[in-house]
């Protein structure tokens, strides 16, 4: 009796796993499971990846006609002002920029991909550059308008930066050559400086996205955040002649001027020479104008802090006025690239330095096409061909080899460094102007 009530257990055990696994309703449960984990998996590319990356079909092509109907056809809509207010530059001067970059590299040619499909043009992907150095912008925003993914954008401006810097570098960023010098020498005198080559001083940008290991030698004191400085030399007319990038927020304009190549070229002889007279003194080593922290250095000419006298008064006007140069660099400067305006939103250093750098290139290159649109003070018709053959010096790495002559670079480094010399040079420039603006009255 015990086994058989054990053997009909069994059976009932075994007759409700039979009516479980064929119930209709768990069948249908289980139905649903799988075709959701095979649902998961449709379009996945790998195992542990979890969800495919969405394509979206953007309409390039309407992009592309638009842009080319709105500025670069036979009647556009937008007229060459408001070309010039968009794109900070005259028409045929970005189509120069555009052939330019399609020679340097194929990464602005239009291509198509494996599928056929045609990619951007060189004018797409150079608009959406200009666009973003001079707006400021984030790089998502130009999607609506240029139909251009945000990544895309990035690349875009990076090798953008990348080619300007190659190819109009050694000539919109070169060091003065003979000619340039000369025509620098004449300005000069004609404002009451002779000898006078430029204007000196820093700038702050702010960096925004930068790491949070080095936000302490890149921020100082009296600053709401981490910044890089950049020196610049500029003239009457607008043209940085020298920039230096790269140096920590930290340091002030003096530790840049320890590190900055701006006065490479003289000590090792490699500068071309400069010779003026003032107040009957002859010297043969060209200056620059600088505010206060600036050292007492017979290249720098200061102005006088509380002047008594009026040839002091007289001197400190004319000084504090020809040394805004560099500022209004600046200002002009920010003004067209509202990029360096913003703060900086890349992880690396060497990417604000090539930002900047094109941004410099293309400042000047927008000073020498428009130059003759305006006046220019002091030019006073001095004539002068400048010979495309001329030397000039590369924008990046400077070179470092071996200086032949280095009891003579030393001696140069003595007389850039020479207080006596500043003092005498300054005396010598308070007389000068004080007899050609002053009208002799003390």
């Amino acid at each position: 009796m015990k086994i058989d009530k054990e053997s009909d257990s069994e059976d009932e055990v075994d007759q409700f796993i039979w009516d479980f696994m064929n119930d209709p309703v768990e069948a249908q449960i289980e139905a649903q499971i799988r075709a959701q984990i095979e649902s998961q998996h449709i379009g996945m590319s790998t195992p542990n990846q979890r969800f495919h990356r969405r394509y979206i079909e953007r309409g390039r092509e309407g992009a592309r006609d638009r842009l080319m109907s709105d500025y670069f056809s036979e009647n556009p809509v937008y007229n060459d002002f408001q070309f010039r207010r968009r794109y900070r530059m005259k028409r045929h001067l970005f189509l120069k920029i555009v052939q330019t970059l399609s020679e340097w590299s194929p990464y602005f040619v239009q291509r198509s991909d494996a599928f056929g499909k045609v990619g951007f043009s060189p004018l797409h992907k150079c608009t959406v550059a200009m666009r973003m150095l001079a707006y400021g912008t984030p790089a998502d925003l130009w999607d609506e308008n240029l139909r251009i993914a945000e990544s895309t954008v990035i690349e875009c401006m990076n090798t953008f930066c990348r080619g300007i810097i190659e190819c109009f570098g050694p000539t919109y960023l070169r060091k003065p050559t003979t000619e340039d010098i000369q025509r620098l020498l004449h300005i000069g005198e004609a404002r009451g400086f002779p000898g006078m080559l430029g204007s000196v001083d820093c700038m702050h940008w702010q960096w925004r996205n930068c790491p949070v290991a080095w936000k302490g030698q890149y921020t100082r004191g009296d600053q709401c955040g981490p910044t890089v400085m950049l020196e610049a030399v500029a003239s009457h007319d607008l043209w940085i002649w020298h920039a230096f990038f790269g140096v920590a927020g930290s340091n002030n304009d003096i530790n840049v001027l320890n590190r900055s190549p701006l006065f490479t070229d003289v000590v090792q002889g490699r500068a071309p020479e400069v010779h003026f007279t003032v107040n009957g003194h002859e010297y043969n080593m060209g200056y620059y104008l600088a505010d206060g922290i600036y050292p007492e250095w017979a290249t720098f000419v200061k102005t006088i802090h509380l002047p008594q006298c009026g040839k002091d008064k007289l001197f400190a006007e004319h000084q504090e006025g020809a040394r805004k140069d560099v500022e209004r660099a600046f200002g002009v400067l920010q003004a067209r690239f509202a990029i360096l305006r913003s703060p900086a939103r890349m992880w690396q250093v060497r990417s604000l330095a090539e930002i900047i750098y094109a941004c410099i290139i293309l400042h000047n290159m927008i000073v020498e096409d428009e130059r003759d649109s305006f006046r220019v003070r002091y030019d006073d018709n001095y004539e002068h061909e400048y010979h495309e053959s001329s030397s000039s010096a590369p924008l990046l790495g400077y070179g470092h080899g071996p200086i032949h002559g280095f009891t003579r670079a030393l001696e140069i480094q003595e007389d850039i460094r020479d207080r006596d010399m500043h003092r005498r040079l300054k005396a010598d420039l308070i007389e000068h102007i004080f007899q050609r603006f002053g009208g002799g009255q003390a």
